[in-house]
């Protein structure tokens, strides 16, 4: 399975592990995300228009420190999925997605017809966050719902095939008592949170048991309280 994502920060976040963490559960999974720090569908419909060589080419969840435009890497290899995302802080705004997502929706299946593309959600702030409050929000709840909407009709007005449910994880994993799945109060934490991330991902595309996946090679320690309930979370979310 080969996977594209056209990102930011978050995508980096979500498939840090996802190469080598689907391996421990017996799949081939070639990952390649297009970084750009805090990008949003508007950056990207631009620097399709300029062709513009601005992303990181990370493989495989590394770095590689080669910069390329977003027609290389769509005509790198021949793409499984292609996912796209909204900047975090303008995730629950649907009115900041279009006509941007509609346009690199349309560019992406020029270059890779035979690809599926999918909406990766992002993920609701910590409670408590100043930049919670700095958009308007209270609660996490709150900046999810917006989240949730917006995605929900931004997969309608692409034809998505799904949507890839990372802010629900990671709201469920909370729930659940985790204590904390983030590092900065909006990014995931390094060990927890990404895995969390990867681990959904794996699970939405596999299909197979998230809860019989062994990865451990994790950046930063991780208890094993903290992987049963992220694989119980995960579970729950995604009908396991």
């Amino acid at each position: 399975m080969k996977i594209l994502s056209i990102g930011n920060s978050f995508s980096q976040d979500a498939t840090r592990y996802l190469h080598n963490l689907s391996a421990s559960g017996g799949v081939s999974v070639k990952t390649v995300n297009l970084y750009i720090g805090g990008c949003s569908l508007k950056t990207h419909y631009y620097n399709i228009l300029e062709n513009a060589a601005a992303y990181t080419f990370e493989f495989n969840g590394e770095s590689t420190g080669l910069k390329v435009t977003v027609k290389d890497a769509l005509m790198s290899d021949d793409w499984d999925i292609v996912t796209l995302q909204q900047v975090s802080t303008q995730s629950p705004r649907f009115e900041t997605y279009q006509p941007y997502l509609t346009e690199l929706a349309a560019y992406v299946r020029r270059y890779v017809p035979h690809a599926e593309l999918y909406m990766h959600q992002t993920w609701a702030y910590e409670d408590g966050s100043e930049r919670l409050r700095a958009l308007g929000f209270e609660k996490s709840t709150q900046m999810l719902d917006g989240i949730r909407a917006s995605y929900a009709k931004a997969a309608s007005d692409i034809h998505a095939a799904g949507i890839i449910p990372d802010g629900e994880a990671m709201m469920r994993a909370l729930e659940n008592g985790m204590e904390k799945v983030h590092r900065d109060t909006f990014h995931a934490s390094l060990g927890a949170g990404r895995f969390l991330l990867a681990l959904t991902w794996y699970g939405f595309f596999t299909g197979k048991p998230v809860a019989e996946n062994p990865f451990s090679a994790f950046d930063v320690p991780v208890t094993p309280e903290e992987i049963a309930l992220v694989k119980k979370s995960v579970g729950e979310v995604l009908g396991q």
